[in-house]
């Protein structure tokens, strides 16, 4: 899941640096949105994983 928010991110890079302003938005946001969840599911499975 980090390697696909990576992707976005480097897509949404690309986009924005070639002038495609829409797509590089959109790939920008996925990203956060897949770095977001990448965050929160590390985390519970950190906290889950101490208790065993």
């Amino acid at each position: 899941m980090l390697g696909n928010a990576v992707l976005f991110f480097i897509i949404a890079i690309v986009a924005g640096a070639v002038g495609f302003s829409g797509i590089a938005g959109a790939a920008s946001s996925i990203a956060q949105i897949l770095f977001v969840l990448f965050v929160i599911l590390f985390l519970v499975s950190f906290f889950t994983g101490r208790r065993r």
